[in-house]
């Protein structure tokens, strides 16, 4: 859907959080809001609307990175970058200086939206373009002061994860077709941590979204249309190393409304998909769980009424309650999704977000970190 407590129990570690060396405690893992939606800014927005960005209820957002065509017209590098194009360290260099001209204070939590767009390419194909565009967003996420990547792995162009729509389904077998996927999934990570050692990629989906799929293991991963996502994280698992972090985002949560979905769903992440995940220790080792919540909901058949807010999926305090229990349980990061409304625009303010479904937010992570 994306074309473009008591604050006591909001600092629980993360079941993934490494080890304290012996003889210390372990620290508490400090819950983050990302701001994620059709607002989406690229570099040179965040520079020239910092205070206002920071003065959401956030800890940072997901952007995008443009670039200028030999013909002089804008591309996007986050919806080309999954493809045959390789692009150059100067594609990218503008939109790397604005991020190291932005003297961020509270948005210390931004990540570099890496679609898997256009998706022109078979799992056996030459990769090198696609693993150099991964290599080079994760040193610009880097060096751009960014927490890492967000990688959106939504089938937008072409169906890159189902493996009866291959191109070479008819000839190879699922098991082929796995075993590729995975071998790519491993040179992405290596790529991204390549460009960024230690850093967090914040997936949309994780393993969640096959399993979910099966029917909680009823069908095989080959009948799937996201059943290749699977071997290619099982890849990025085995490659993460050090500090890296692999996080689920869940987008499947974006329309809960009871705290008891996010601990069921918690669950089945940290523990009911097992069976799809290759090396459940190395999958426990580096996944960290988390939840997305979308404010406007089904707009586009209830509408988003910002005035009305019973006909809304949830009311303001509804919403503060259920990013609340978001943020209780998951490990570190939960993500609010919006389309309509938007936190900031050019005209240097929010457009049809009312303030008390602002307040809500601000509610449900008060005493997370410092404001």
């Amino acid at each position: 859907m994306r074309p473009t407590c008591m604050p006591s129990v909001l600092v629980l570690a993360a079941f993934s959080s490494p080890a304290a060396p012996a003889g210390e405690e372990a620290k508490p893992v400090l819950k983050k809001l990302i701001e994620f939606g059709w607002d989406e800014p690229d570099p040179a927005f965040l520079r020239q609307h910092l205070a206002e960005v920071e003065a959401s209820p956030f800890d940072g957002c997901v952007y995008h990175v443009s670039y200028v065509r030999a013909d002089g017209s804008t591309g996007n590098f986050t919806w080309e970058c999954w493809g045959k194009k390789a692009f150059a360290d100067a594609d990218l260099q503008p939109a790397l200086d604005d991020l190291k001209a932005t003297p961020f204070r509270r948005f210390t939590h931004n990540f570099l939206r890496f679609n898997t767009t256009p998706a022109d390419i078979d799992w056996f194909d030459d990769f090198a373009a696609v693993l150099g565009n991964a290599r080079l967003a994760a040193r610009v996420a880097r060096e751009g002061k960014s927490a890492g990547i967000l990688f959106d792995i939504e089938q937008y162009n072409a169906p890159l994860f189902d493996y009866r729509k291959q191109r070479d389904a008819k000839s190879k077998p699922w098991a082929e077709y796995a075993a590729q996927a995975r071998r790519r999934g491993r040179e992405a990570m290596e790529a991204f941590q390549a460009g960024f050692p230690d850093l967090t990629v914040f997936l949309t989906f994780g393993y969640s979204l096959p399993w979910s799929q099966l029917g909680g293991g009823a069908r095989p991963l080959a009948e799937a249309s996201y059943g290749l996502l699977a071997p290619f994280l099982d890849g990025m698992v085995d490659a993460a190393k050090g500090k890296a972090r692999l996080v689920d985002g869940h987008e499947l949560s974006y329309g809960y409304t009871e705290a008891k979905a996010f601990r069921d769903a918690y669950r089945r992440m940290k523990e009911g998909l097992l069976p799809v995940v290759a090396s459940p220790r190395d999958y426990a080792r580096v996944a960290s769980l988390s939840f997305g919540i979308w404010l406007d909901h089904d707009w586009r058949g209830r509408g988003w009424h910002t005035e009305d807010f019973a006909k809304n999926l949830r009311t303001p305090k509804a919403t503060a309650a259920v990013l609340r229990a978001a943020l209780e349980t998951a490990d570190e990061y939960v993500w609010l999704y919006s389309e309509t409304p938007r936190w900031w625009s050019p005209e240097g303010k929010p457009q049809k977000l009312p303030p008390a479904y602002a307040e809500a937010v601000r509610a449900a992570r008060k005493g997370l970190a410092p404001d």
